[in-house]
């Protein structure tokens, strides 16, 4: 019997592409730092970024110091956008996510989440209107662990006091997640709902799980399952 769903969060719960981006080639504009040299910086930090070993401000800092560009005005601006437009992705939902949600919890079912993120990301998805939805939240950047580690999985199953045979995981299949949870015994179906044409290339389909269009056709499986 189907006791929880874990979700993943991006590309899934929500997605970057319905709203304006702000990534590394826009925050190097902002930093008036050559594109590349930011890149170097930003992308050499992402795994301790995502473990919880640097934190946001901490690589900008580095950044503008490093490349001779710092200034208070241009760190504060930086900061601000990035949240602002992390907060933004929660406005822009797919219209069935918290229906979707809601009816997984009217079912007597847990819901977890098990997300890849920064420390920036994690503020955010913490005060999100998502946030009251989760029964268990497992960030890589607070557990200094990641997908597709198997410790991660563990750690959500622990906090959930289930095992794998009674949760499904739905998510975009970034990261290996789909691979990792079905080793892990889980049943997964992947979240196809926000794939589009903005996204092509980033995200894409994977042979072997179910693929579900909208999120409340995960419902139904689920009733199934």
């Amino acid at each position: 019997m189907i006791k929880a769903v874990i979700f993943d969060m991006y590309e899934t719960l929500i997605t970057h592409y319905t709203t304006d981006l702000y990534f590394s080639e826009d925050m190097a504009r902002d930093a008036q730092v050559e594109y590349e040299d930011f890149y170097r910086i930003w992308k050499g930090t992402d795994a301790d970024r995502t473990l919880g070993k640097m934190t946001f401000r901490e690589v900008i800092k580095r950044i503008l110091v490093e490349n001779n560009a710092w200034s208070q005005e241009k760190f504060d601006l930086i900061i601000k956008k990035r949240t602002q437009t992390k907060e933004k992705l929660f406005e822009k939902l797919h219209p069935e996510i918290i229906s979707m949600l809601e009816e997984i919890k009217a079912k007597g079912m847990k819901i977890a989440l098990i997300s890849n993120c920064f420390d920036e990301e994690a503020a955010v998805i913490r005060k999100s209107i998502l946030a009251p939805y989760f029964d268990v939240i497992c960030l890589s950047c607070e557990l200094g662990m990641r997908k597709p580690e198997k410790g991660i999985f563990s750690k959500c199953l622990e906090e959930l006091n289930l095992s794998p045979k009674e949760c499904v995981y739905c998510g975009d299949g970034g990261s290996s997640e789909l691979e990792a949870a079905s080793g892990f015994g889980m049943k997964c179906f992947q979240a196809c709902w926000y794939f589009s044409p903005n996204n092509e290339g980033i995200l894409s389909r994977k042979d072997g799980f179910v693929q579900l269009e909208r999120p409340l056709e995960l419902v139904d499986r689920i009733a199934i399952s």
